[in-house]
């Protein structure tokens, strides 16, 4: 629950995409929201759901109590925080950056120093769902953050999350986790892919098969929600996009790095990466990640313009 002085407090959404607009808009309904995008139609759709809207993100950000960073990699969160139109000079001292994307243990590090040093603390949050779910405040989070940190980005984080994790209290346990999920979550859907393409091939009728398969010991939770997307790209040409298949290539890719840096060996994951690559490669980069059955599947094997 959060503290019945949370109306008081704000936090700057920084981004309103396909999962900022929606965490913005869940927040709104307890908080006081700083939004900034350089669309402007998201901008407008942001203000009707109560977020008022600002030219640039360091506008956006000044005064914040929080700071919500929603960026798709590394060097985005560097841009954001430290480039020439930077939001970190703004920040007041004793805030808190929201860090809820998956950008790996190294990014995090040295950008939760350079925060410190201005007197700012980084709360590590990498989040999993969707964006029908952050509107729910439905998400699943994962945090690395100190006590006082994690304290501080409660309002957020509870309005945000249905399951709250608090996995450590440094920046980068957060994202250590998150790295072993995706890790487990990018060899399901690939599992789930191989599975149905043969299942296919042996002329099984598919969706008996997902049935049966998700009934028993093989089934899991990508197995049956992508399983089902992946059928779609038998009857219907492919599923909507609810999570693009160049985020597991960005993400097994964070793995493979993580791994190696620890010296331990993930053939399997591996594996998993090549098959998300290939896609890339076929130009299902934007496609939702079920799409990576159009690698094994041979009358599948079209790019998306060629369909």
């Amino acid at each position: 629950m959060t503290d019945p002085a949370a109306d008081r407090y704000t936090v700057a959404v920084l981004g309103l995409g396909a999962m900022g607009l929606p965490m913005a808009s869940r927040l709104a309904t307890r908080l006081t929201v700083h939004g900034f995008d350089i669309a402007e139609e998201r901008l407008a759709l942001a203000r009707e759901a109560g977020v008022e809207t600002f030219g640039s993100a360091r506008e956006a950000a000044r005064g914040a109590d929080a700071v919500l960073l929603a960026v798709r990699n590394e060097a985005q969160l560097e841009d954001v925080l430290f480039g020439d139109a930077g939001i970190a000079p703004e920040l007041s001292r004793g805030a808190v950056a929201i860090l809820t994307s998956t950008v790996g243990t190294g990014a995090v590090d040295g950008t939760a120093q350079r925060l410190a040093e201005l007197g700012v603390d980084l709360v590590d949050a990498p989040l999993s769902g969707g964006p029908v779910r952050a509107g729910q405040g439905d998400l699943l989070v994962v945090v690395g953050a100190s006590p006082s940190a994690l304290e501080r980005a409660r309002p957020v984080l509870d309005l945000l999350a249905s399951t709250l994790s608090v996995v450590g209290d440094r920046a980068g346990d957060g994202q250590a986790l998150k790295t072993v999920n995706q890790l487990l979550c990018g060899v399901h859907i690939a599992a789930a892919a191989e599975a149905l393409a043969l299942a296919d091939a042996l002329g099984l009728d598919r969706a008996r098969t997902l049935d049966a398969l998700t009934a028993g010991a093989a089934g899991s939770f990508m197995l049956g929600d992508r399983g089902r997307r992946m059928l779609s790209a038998y009857d219907d040409g492919g599923a909507p996009v609810l999570s693009r298949l160049d985020i597991f290539v960005k993400d097994l890719g964070i793995v493979g790095r993580a791994a190696r840096t620890a010296g331990l060996p993930t053939p399997v994951a591996a594996a998993a990466e090549q098959l998300f690559l290939m896609g890339q490669s076929m130009g299902l980069e934007a496609e939702d990640d079920s799409a990576v059955i159009r690698v094994l599947a041979p009358e599948l094997r079209k790019a998306p313009d060629e369909a």
